[in-house]
This record gives structure tokens, C-alpha cells and sequence, in this order.
């Protein structure tokens, strides 16, 4: 049998239409009942709906969580074999964490809602992405600034800064690269400018119970197989003002004997981050997907 792992994608991923042809289906009918109850508003309504509205950060983290978890309980009630790891792309770690058994649906909604609100309240940062970029130049650049960091290791090709504005503006300004984006996010997301944020969260994430994971997780802040709930639960604290470690990620999957992956959610993004692991990819970002998945 296939050692397959299961990744979630996170912001970055969404599209207008995503879970369009979900809605006749009867559980995901009945996860958008609830998440309409938990939220106050229709995840399919925004995901048919205005672009805009589905990329702020407010709707786009809820409207992953509930597709990406959707798509995923269907391939389980298919018959798809268990993954043998789960990791998701910064928000997609609260996917992975409800496909391994850690929390319920509800939960999970309950703690991204809350994450969303104070991540979209941010303000006062900048992120940009680097493609094709002098990893040396960059890694001495940040070290000189104490006001930006590496957010988001993607790849070896790509990766995502994070801080003051001055701040990123003086590493694109000094720092080769093909191609840099800056990024149309309220705040420096995982940077210690989301401390405060992070410090709020934090009350909410210790009155929710962890259980042990049915299945090996990596963590953002820690990509290396772990099922502990205690464990589980300090990594996903760290997670906003911490790094997302996604190219070690993508490193342990062939060190764990993993052999595929199937991208659950939206688009490409994760598939194209992981194009050189050797690893066979896959992508369910629909139901019409489930049957070559």
C-alpha cells in the first residue's frame, strides 16, 4: 500500500466557487448548517460571492476550514485510505488537526473564527514573497533588521518576509530575487508583531481540550511527526507569531516513507511547493476530483 500524507492548503488558496458543487451533498449540507450557526454567516454564499469579500481574512479562513474539512470527511466516507501523516499550510494545520481526530468540526470552526477575527484586526505590517531569491543575501539581510522575518518558508525558491513596512521595503530594496510580491494582508502575519494577537488567542486555544492524534501531524513550527495532544496544542500556540516551516515539511515527507500527496482544498499551491520532492501528487478540490484521488 501507497504511504500517502493528506495537505491542507491555507490563505492564499481560495477561489471564488470553491465547494460549488458541495452544497447537494448531504454532509456537507449539514457542516454548512453548522458553520452558519458558529459564524453568523453562509460559507457558500461568500465563496459564490464578491472576490474581494471572500479574500479578507475575516471570511477567507473560515471558508477553507469548511471546504477543505468537507472534501476530506467525503473522501474518508468513499472509502480513500487513512493518510499515513496530515500537515496543513498555516490555516490548513487546523484542517489537518480535525482529519487526525484532535478536535471536532465545530471546534476547529470555533477556534479558526476567532483566529480570522484577530488576524484580520492586525494592522501596521507588511508580508511580500520572494521567487528566485539569494537565500544567503536574504538570511544576512534579516538578521541585520530586527523588524522583519522569514514568515513563510516555502520552498527553496520561495518564501514570504514579514514586518514593519520600512522594514520589508529595505529587504526588497537589498536583496536579489526574480520576482518579489508584496502580499494584500491587513497585517506582518506570522511575526512577533502578532504577539498581542497571538496573546488573545492564546486564552481561547487553553479552554479547548486536545486529543491525541489518530494520525501523525507536522506542525508549522515543528515539522516532525507528532500525536500528543499537549504537543499538538503548544506547536499550533506558537504558530502566529512563528514561522511556517513548509519546505522542511515537504523534506520529512520522503525522510517519513512517504511515497504521495494529495493536496485537499483549493488550487495548486502546495502541489507546486512539493513539485520536486519526487513525491506522486494529487489534488481534491471538488468532488469531481474524488474519483482520480
Amino acid at each position: 500500500m501507497t504511504k500517502t500524507a493528506w495537505i491542507f492548503p491555507g490563505q492564499g488558496s481560495q477561489a471564488v466557487g470553491m465547494g460549488a458543487d458541495l452544497s447537494e451533498h448531504p454532509l456537507a449540507a449539514a457542516r454548512f448548517d453548522t458553520a452558519t450557526q458558529v459564524l453568523g454567516w453562509s460559507v457558500p454564499e461568500i465563496c459564490h460571492g464578491d472576490e474581494a469579500q471572500l479574500g479578507r481574512t475575516l471570511y477567507t479562513q473560515p471558508c477553507l476550514y469548511v471546504v477543505e474539512s468537507i472534501l476530506a470527511e467525503i473522501m474518508r466516507d468513499r472509502g480513500h485510505d487513512a493518510p499515513a501523516l496530515v500537515a496543513g499550510h498555516s490555516l490548513g494545520e487546523y484542517v489537518a488537526l480535525y482529519v487526525a481526530g484532535v478536535f471536532d468540526f465545530k471546534t476547529g470552526l470555533e477556534l479558526v473564527k476567532r483566529r480570522a477575527e484577530l488576524m484580520d484586526g492586525a494592522a501596521g505590517g507588511q508580508m511580500a514573497a520572494l521567487i528566485g531569491f539569494d537565500r544567503d543575501g536574504l538570511a544576512a539581510a534579516i538578521e541585520q533588521n530586527p523588524d522583519v522575518v522569514l514568515a513563510n518558508d516555502n520552498s527553496r525558491a520561495q518564501v514570504v518576509i514579514s514586518g514593519t513596512p520600512d522594514a520589508v521595503e529595505a529587504i526588497l530594496a537589498n536583496v536579489k530575487a526574480k520576482r518579489a510580491v508584496k502580499l494584500n494582508v491587513s497585517g506582518a502575519f506570522h511575526s512577533p508583531m502578532m504577539a498581542e494577537a497571538a496573546a488573545e488567542f492564546q486564552q481561547v486555544l487553553d479552554r479547548v481540550p486536545f486529543r491525541d492524534a489518530a494520525i501523525p501531524v507536522l506542525s508549522n513550527t515543528d515539522p516532525t511527526p507528532a500525536t500528543d495532544a499537549a504537543q499538538l496544542k503548544e506547536r499550533l500556540a506558537r504558530q502566529m507569531t512563528g514561522s511556517v516551516r513548509w519546505r522542511e515539511i515537504g523534506e520529512q515527507l520522503p525522510e517519513c516513507g512517504i511515497e504521495a500527496a494529495i493536496e485537499v482544498g483549493p488550487g495548486k499551491v502546495l502541489s507546486g511547493l512539493l513539485k520536486r520532492s519526487g513525491l506522486s501528487l494529487q489534488q481534491v478540490g471538488s468532488l469531481a476530483d474524488l474519483g482520480s484521488a
